[in-house]
């Protein structure tokens, strides 16, 4: 494998969660928690990628690295591209893991799970997913993806969406937004415009798709919680007390 770097895109503003990377969980920010998790995967260098300062001053409070990006991106990927110029302008790095700034408890196998299908030069950007409980079948709020075997735990990705979809038989499987790129595939999708799918189902993942990159999905055991309301903040510090 190429040489490669954590970064975690992480934002102040949140409607459902005011300051949310700074929340408190079990003592320390939730960014913090983060940002050992991902240091956990032993995968490279982490870095946080930010639009405050407050967020950059409690990641290095606790010996992390974070870097400032512009508060205007539209998307993680966005704000991923120009963190990853910022701290590597010498080009050492092909390979970028973005992790997520709301998953304070995901499991390091999860993350390196992203990154497995790099191990094939024919993948653009690894991710990975879970089976879809059944009480969300029908939500479109959990995205499916739509995969064919490869090997293992891998899968390669022929669609993403809201739908319950496929039909017929059989699971259906739920998708993570936990990304690995090599670095010409990130730089290749920020720079393509919204595609008409993309558009239509409001998920980013499908411009890759529509351009023809290969994105190849790895199986993992269960979702990472994720927190975006006061009540998935609740859950956490419950889950980090052992209450869970």
């Amino acid at each position: 494998m190429s040489d490669a770097i954590v970064l975690i895109p992480s934002r102040m503003a949140s409607t459902r969660l005011p300051e949310k990377p700074l929340a408190d969980i079990a003592g320390l920010p939730m960014i913090v928690h983060v940002v050992r998790r991902a240091e956990a995967t032993k995968i490279g260098p982490v870095v946080v990628a930010c639009d405050d300062e407050r967020i950059k001053q409690a990641v290095e409070a606790a010996g992390g690295c974070a870097v400032l990006t512009r508060a205007d991106h539209v998307s993680g990927s966005d704000r991923l591209h120009e963190a990853l110029q910022l701290v590597d302008p010498e080009r050492r790095y092909d390979v970028v893991l973005n992790l997520q700034g709301d998953v304070p408890m995901i499991e390091p196998d999860a993350a390196r799970a992203a990154f497995e299908p790099l191990s094939d030069p024919a993948v653009d950007i690894g991710t990975i997913m879970t089976a879809m409980p059944d009480y969300a079948r029908n939500d479109p709020s959990f995205v499916k993806a739509v995969v064919t075997p490869v090997d293992g735990r891998r899968h390669r990705a022929l669609y993403f969406t809201r739908a319950t979809a496929p039909s017929g038989e059989g699971p259906l499987h739920w998708h993570i937004g936990v990304y690995a790129y090599r670095r010409a595939a990130l730089e290749r999708f920020v720079a393509l415009p919204p595609s008409p799918l993309e558009r239509r189902e409001t998920l980013e993942q499908l411009r890759a798709l529509e351009a023809g990159m290969r994105i190849d999905v790895s199986m993992i055991g269960s979702a990472p919680m994720d927190v975006n309301t006061p009540e998935d903040l609740e859950r956490a510090r419950m889950a980090m007390r052992g209450v869970m």
